[in-house]
C-alpha cells in the first residue's frame, strides 16, 4: 500500500478504446454513472458503483448550468468527501483489492485543490494498445472528471492496472451503433406463424442445441412484441436493445442466423436496420400448432406469475377498445378475474390475433412448414432442414 503522503500521479491516466476493452472479458469494468444511466444501458458485465445518486447528478447539473462550474464542481468535491470511503470499498470487494481509509479526505483534497479546470487539464489519458489481465477500468459518461478522479484517487492509493474507458460510455455507445451498421449478416432463415405457436420456444431450443445460430430479438428486448407483449417481462430502452444486439453479433454466427419473425418495432424496441433488412430478407419457415397448443402455450407464459394477472387485467382494456368496447366492454377482464383463461386466450385468438396477423403477412410465402406441438422435435428437424438445405 503506498503512503498517502505520495503524490497522486495525475497525468498520463492509463486508457483503453472500447473495441480493446469489450475484447478482455476477464476484466473488471466499474460504471461510475447514476443508476439511471446505468439502468438505460451499459457495457456487458459492468458493475454500477455510482459517484453520484440520480439527484445528486441532477443537482451539479443545474448548478453548472446555472451558477457556475466551480460551484457544480465545490458541490460535487463535498458529496466525493461523504462517499470515497463507501465507493472504494465497494470496488475494492469487486477486485478482491485492500485499502486503507486513513487520510482520504486530506487525498481528495489534495487531488481536487486545483479545481475543475487544472484537474481537467492535468487529468489527461493516456490511450494504450493492450490491457494487463484482471486490468479495472472505470468510466463515467464521456471519460471526464468523473471517472478520471477516480481514477487518479485509486491510482494514488498504490493499485495497479487502473484503467480509464477513453471517450467514457459516449464512446462505448458510438462503437455499438457503428457495429450494428456494418453488420454483414449470414443467410437467414425466419420463424413465422399465428400467435402462441411456441416459435419462441422453438427459436430457444434451437439455440440450445445449435449455438450461435439465432438472434433472440424479443429476449434481446424484453418484449413479445404486441400489445400485450410487456406482460410479465421488463422492457429495455432503445440503446440497451442495440446493446444487447451488439454483444450478440460480436459473438458471431455459424454460417446462418434464425430469427422469430417481428415487424420492425419490438415493443417500443425498433429494431437497427441492418439487422431488419436480414430479418426482411430471410427465408421464411412457418410454425403451426393446434388451436388447444396454443392456448396451452400462451396461458403458461402471460400467466407464469401472479403479479402478471394484474397486469394483464390493466392491459386488456386496450384490446376491449380495438375489437369494439360497446360489445366487448369488460368482458376479456372478467373472463381473466373469474378463472377462464383458456376461454379468454380463445376468443383474444379468434377475434383479434389471428385476423390481425392474416391481414399482415397475406403478402408472404413460406418455404416449408413445422408443427411445433413438440418444441424439441420441432427444433430438430428446423435444423435438419436447414442443414440439408
Amino acid at each position: 500500500m503506498q503512503d498517502h503522503d505520495t503524490p497522486p500521479m495525475l497525468a498520463g491516466l492509463p486508457a483503453v478504446d472500447p473495441e480493446l476493452l469489450l475484447a478482455a472479458p476477464e476484466a473488471t469494468i466499474v460504471d461510475l454513472r447514476t443508476p439511471t444511466e446505468f439502468a438505460d444501458d451499459h457495457l456487458p458485465g459492468a458493475h454500477n458503483v455510482p459517484l453520484f445518486s440520480n439527484e445528486e447528478r441532477a443537482l451539479i447539473g443545474t448548478l453548472y448550468k446555472c451558477s457556475s462550474p466551480d460551484d457544480a464542481f465545490d458541490e460535487g468535491r463535498r458529496i466525493v468527501h461523504e462517499r470515497i470511503v463507501d465507493l472504494v470499498a465497494s470496488i475494492a470487494e469487486l477486485t478482491g483489492r485492500g485499502f486503507d481509509p486513513q487520510g482520504f479526505p486530506e487525498l481528495v483534497d489534495r487531488i481536487t485543490e486545483r479545481g475543475i479546470e487544472g484537474l481537467s487539464r492535468e487529468l489527461q489519458p493516456l490511450r494504450l494498445e493492450s490491457l494487463p489481465r484482471g486490468a479495472l477500468v472505470v468510466h463515467c459518461w464521456r471519460g471526464g472528471l468523473r471517472s478520471a478522479s477516480v481514477a487518479a484517487f485509486l491510482c494514488a492509493l498504490g493499485w495497479e492496472d487502473v484503467h480509464m474507458l477513453y471517450g467514457g460510455y459516449k464512446s462505448y455507445r458510438a462503437d455499438v451503433m457503428q457495429q450494428l451498421a456494418a453488420w454483414d449478416a449470414p443467410p437467414a432463415f425466419v420463424l413465422r406463424g399465428l400467435t402462441g405457436t411456441g416459435k419462441t420456444l422453438v427459436l430457444r431450443e434451437l439455440e440450445r442445441i445449435r449455438p450461435r445460430w439465432t438472434l433472440d430479438l424479443e429476449g434481446a428486448a424484453g418484449h413479445r412484441s404486441s400489445i400485450l407483449g410487456m406482460v410479465g417481462l421488463q422492457p429495455v430502452s432503445q440503446k440497451r436493445f442495440e446493446s444487447v444486439l451488439a454483444e450478440r453479433l460480436r459473438q458471431g454466427f455459424v454460417g446462418r442466423v434464425v430469427f422469430e419473425g417481428e415487424s420492425r418495432k419490438v415493443g417500443d424496441a425498433v429494431i437497427p436496420s441492418g439487422v431488419w433488412s436480414a430479418l426482411d430478407r430471410g427465408v421464411n419457415l412457418e410454425i403451426t400448432a393446434p388451436v388447444a397448443r396454443r392456448v396451452q402455450v400462451l396461458c403458461e407464459d402471460y400467466l407464469a406469475r401472479d403479479a402478471s394477472r394484474e397486469q394483464l387485467a390493466r392491459q386488456l382494456p386496450y384490446i376491449e377498445k380495438r375489437l369494439g368496447s360497446h360489445k366487448y366492454d369488460g368482458v376479456l377482464v372478467d373472463l381473466l378475474m373469474t378463472g377462464r383463461e383458456e376461454e379468454l386466450v380463445e376468443l383474444l385468438l379468434e377475434k383479434y390475433y389471428d385476423p390481425l396477423y392474416a391481414h399482415s403477412e397475406k403478402e408472404r410465402s413460406y418455404v416449408a412448414s413445422f408443427d411445433s406441438s413438440d418444441v424439441e422435435a420441432c427444433a430438430s428437424e428446423i435444423a435438419d432442414w436447414i442443414e440439408l438445405r
